[in-house]
């Protein structure tokens, strides 16, 4: 309409699917100097005030009816910049979500006082120096060509004992140094503490800003306005950073991305690797996803070519490499007949004492907190359960009567509900009594526990024995003299498909802060193609052989998979209406509980976004007609 010359399409802060698009609204004349793309306004909704973020402006609108005014703008104007509004759409759609949700995960709550704080001018960044990149294949190639503003991309394996928060940091001061920025992204506070200290060793204090949940509203806002005004070129933080404003983006990197936390909790619940890809393919940027291990999805992109595989070179990994020791082979038979079967075998036990008498500390990786997780009647073995509620009993500490870990209830007069029994048996044993088994094994040596309620950052140099579960392991000074990998069924033994890849990614993450003249015991079968991939430290490999058993199987990453969540025979009515030309595979339902269920779609990868797209649009027309949602996930973690 040629009444209107300025108009802004907006996207409503409303999550409706019926309402994943933009709407048109007249900008009056006192705000035309105001209302630009990006910046965050008021309109009238539906007959309520709400906020909204514009997408984009246009000459004139199609909308047939009246065009109402923007009402106010909401400072500090411009705060969603134009390549991020276009990979905020690129997620929505990929992941079968609204604008709105994603543009929710990458834009921070609003502080007044922050925008009043005045803008610093950016510091120079030199060029890094002294770099560790040539022990590894392709590594001096990769960090010479994000220096030069070129797009190269790698899947990175560190050797044992890597600074990999140094090497992070090398290359985001190559980025930063030719003029363009970086974006890092890491799996939780405790990596994300690492490599701010190295980033600032690297680079130099206030020139890179870190971002995550942990901060708080205000510093996280603060840093996102750094980020957004150019003050700094380098940003850092937790899956919250993945949409972070960094202009002219020369680099992106995730490290460790098998891990869960990089998984947005919030709809649609993208992955930060995901969001990462798009962002270099979007901007033309370098990247690097890295880690000890490697993910079939980062296998799959060296497979395709998208990724070259940058990994050590021969002597240089044989140099970091500790010693690592599976049990149940021939010779650990015929030393320890019992070394099959007992939980800590004595080659894992001559590893601790070798350790100890040389002053070096001993990590023990164990795969549950607590004292007891789980127990069953000494008698029948039957689970023990709550007469309450029927969920799971544990042990919490000796002596003490069982708890229902569902309802917290004690069970004072605990009785096997099958034969009658009074007496329990350990099924899993956890941190806290492994500690208590190690202090009475090694008296007078200091044992420490760290889980995620009470988490070690690092331990002082010395002769201690310490207890973790996987993620939390604290850092030793000189390493550590032994890592014992104990109750490995508990990991292979999940009913997940990723469960001998995760099994990999958090064995290789505690032998790798191993000594390199120090022992590794792995309690597993050194026939097992997980347990010989740790032992050559060889992830490609094990990546790869996992890639191609999926491939046969018709799972992810080759095949895309969507989950329906949602009241009996919903997602099926939803199914039902799948286009012909998708080829989707219908798969379940299965149950969740009485009154829910859950189906599962597979497609092929290239028809993953045609999938998304229906989705999206079958969720939009069920909303509008208010019939029962069905929740739907695109690459659901429990299959991704």
């Amino acid at each position: 309409m040629d009444e209107y010359p300025a108009i802004a399409a907006v996207c409503v802060d409303q999550p409706l699917p019926q309402l994943d698009r933009l709407f048109d609204y007249r900008v009056p004349v006192e705000l035309r100097g105001d209302v630009r793309p990006g910046c965050r306004v008021v309109v009238r909704f539906n007959g309520r005030r709400l906020k909204a973020t514009v997408i984009e402006m246009r000459d004139r609108t199609e909308f047939p009816g009246k065009v109402l005014p923007v009402l106010e703008v909401v400072p500090p104007g411009v705060v969603l910049a134009p390549e991020v509004a276009t990979l905020a759409r690129r997620i929505a759609d990929r992941y079968a979500g609204n604008l709105a949700d994603v543009l929710r995960l990458a834009l921070p709550e609003r502080k007044v006082r922050v925008e009043k704080e005045p803008a610093a001018e950016p510091l120079a960044v030199g060029a890094p120096v002294g770099t560790h990149w040539n022990r590894y294949i392709h590594g001096d190639a990769f960090l010479r060509a994000v220096g030069g503003g070129r797009e190269a991309r790698i899947a990175w394996n560190a050797v044992p004992g890597e600074d990999w928060a140094a090497r992070l940091a090398e290359a985001a001061g190559a980025a930063a140094a030719a003029g363009r920025g970086a974006l890092l992204v890491v799996p939780d506070q405790y990596d994300l503490e690492r490599l701010d200290k190295a980033l600032t060793a690297a680079l130099g204090p206030d020139r890179h800003v870190t971002l995550s949940n942990a901060m708080g509203p205000t510093p996280r806002y603060r840093s996102f306005l750094k980020a957004l005004r150019g003050e700094v070129r380098v940003v850092a933080g937790t899956q919250v950073a993945m949409f972070a404003p960094v202009a002219d983006l020369g680099l992106v990197a995730v490290w460790d991305d098998g891990d869960k936390n990089l998984i947005s909790l919030h709809a649609p619940h993208p992955h930060a690797r995901e969001v990462l890809l798009t962002r270099a393919e979007l901007a033309g940027a370098a990247c690097v996803v890295g880690g000890f291990a490697r993910t079939a999805q980062a296998q799959l992109l060296v497979e395709t070519g998208w990724a070259v595989s940058a990994h050590a070179h021969r002597e240089a990994l044989r140099a970091a490499s500790p010693r690592v020791v599976p049990i149940g082979d021939d010779a650990d038979l015929a030393a320890d007949p019992s070394s099959s079967t007992a939980r800590l075998p004595t080659v894992a036990w001559d590893a601790a004492r070798k350790a100890l008498n040389a002053d070096l500390p001993v990590l023990l990786q164990v795969p549950r907190r607590g004292y007891v997780p789980a127990v069953s009647c000494q008698r029948c073995r039957t689970r023990s359960m709550c007469t309450a509620c029927t969920g799971p009993l544990r042990l919490t500490g000796p002596r003490r009567p069982p708890v229902c870990t569902w309802c917290g209830r004690v069970d004072e007069d605990y009785r096997c509900g099958e034969c009658g029994s009074t007496r329990m048996r350990a099924v899993v044993i956890g941190a806290a009594r492994t500690a208590e088994e190690l202090a009475g094994a090694f008296p007078g040596v200091d044992v420490v526990e760290s889980n995620a309620a009470e988490r070690l950052d690092a331990i002082p140099p010395g002769p201690r024995l310490v207890v973790s579960t996987p993620g939390v392991e604290p850092l030793a000074p000189q390493g550590y003299g032994a890592v014992l990998l104990v109750d490995t069924w508990a990991q292979l033994t999940r009913a997940e498909l990723t469960a001998s890849e995760e099994a990999l990614r958090i064995w290789m993450n505690a032998v790798a802060l191993c000594a390199p003249t120090g022992t590794a015991v792995v309690t597993a079968d050194g026939g097992l193609p997980v347990v010989q991939a740790l032992i050559r430290w060889d992830a490609a490999w094990f990546a790869t052989q996992e890639l191609h058993d999926r491939a046969e199987l018709g799972f992810p990453p080759v095949m895309r998979f969507a989950a329906l969540t949602g009241p009996n025979g919903e997602a099926e009515k939803l199914a039902a209406d799948l286009p012909a030309d998708l080829d989707a595979e219908v798969i379940g339902p299965i149950p969740v509980d009485e009154r829910t269920e859950r189906l599962l779609l597979r497609v092929r990868r290239r028809n993953g976004p045609a999938l998304a797209a229906f989705l999206a649009k079958a969720a939009a027309a069920r909303s509008a007609a208010k019939t029962e949602q069905v929740r739907i996930q695109i690459d659901p973690r429990e299959i991704a």
